[in-house]
């Protein structure tokens, strides 16, 4: 069992080899327990990562999903954005950060439907914007499967719909599907494909209104009793 300390990068040394943990372990000592293929981190006794066993000295395993909330705090750090392609010709993005983008990609986290729902959300929405939605995007992958969330991103890049919103709802839609393939989009009676925004869901699920109809019945007797009353008083009597 090991204890390292998380360093400044969100990483942890362990037999000359790098793994990442969450952002949020930056400066805290963890636990490591090794295993044959694997090992696994714990911040106390909660697992907090988990990493195949690189074989070779001096390697690195990096997992995208441990730098995104520092990412959504900033965008443009993101791989592939403007301000860090400057940081990358400044010498700022190190041969660390390249590693950790490759992995992503290499594990097929990061698909050419990301790339392209991207591009589109940075055109629509501008470049921090954009990115940061694409941000979401990649936390809902946390609790929507992989294949369901590829299949939302498809359906809202064709739709234009280019908020993490709209992605969920599409990747909820496709897991009800029995074809859970990315090509399998929802096409109109035109035979473009279509998007149901989340508030129009919402509207559409909720649950029957059995009240009845208001009605204005009390309020017409109480004005029929203001005039009964209104006779009794005395000429020029203020009513």
């Amino acid at each position: 069992m090991f204890t390292p300390r998380v360093d400044r990068y969100s990483q942890i040394t362990v037999r000359t080899n790098r793994y990442s943990v969450p952002v949020r372990l930056i400066g805290k000592r963890v636990r490591v327990v090794l295993h044959a293929s694997h090992l696994v981190v714990y911040d106390q006794n909660v697992e907090v990562a988990r990493h195949e066993r690189l074989i070779a000295k001096a390697g690195c395993r990096l997992e995208l999903d441990h730098y995104l909330e520092a990412l959504i705090r900033k965008p443009g750090a993101f791989p592939g954005a403007t301000a860090l392609e400057q940081a990358r010709s400044a010498g700022k993005f190190t041969p660390v950060h390249d590693a950790w983008w490759a992995q992503a990609r290499s594990a097929g986290k990061f698909t050419p439907v990301h790339d392209a729902w991207w591009a589109q959300a940075r055109t629509v929405h501008g470049e921090r914007d954009g990115t940061r939605a694409l941000i979401e995007v990649l936390l809902l992958a946390r609790h929507i499967p992989h294949e369901h969330l590829v299949a939302g991103l498809a359906t809202a890049l064709r739709a234009g719909a280019l908020t993490s919103d709209a992605v969920a709802l599409e990747a909820r839609k496709a897991a009800q599907t029995e074809d859970d393939s990315p090509a399998a989009l929802t096409t109109g009676a035109s035979g473009a494909a279509t998007v149901t925004f989340l508030h129009e869901w919402r509207l559409a699920h909720l649950p029957p209104d059995t009240r009845p109809l208001p009605s204005v019945t009390p309020y017409d007797q109480l004005l029929r009793r203001r005039r009964a009353s209104g006779g009794n008083h005395p000429e020029g009597e203020a009513q």
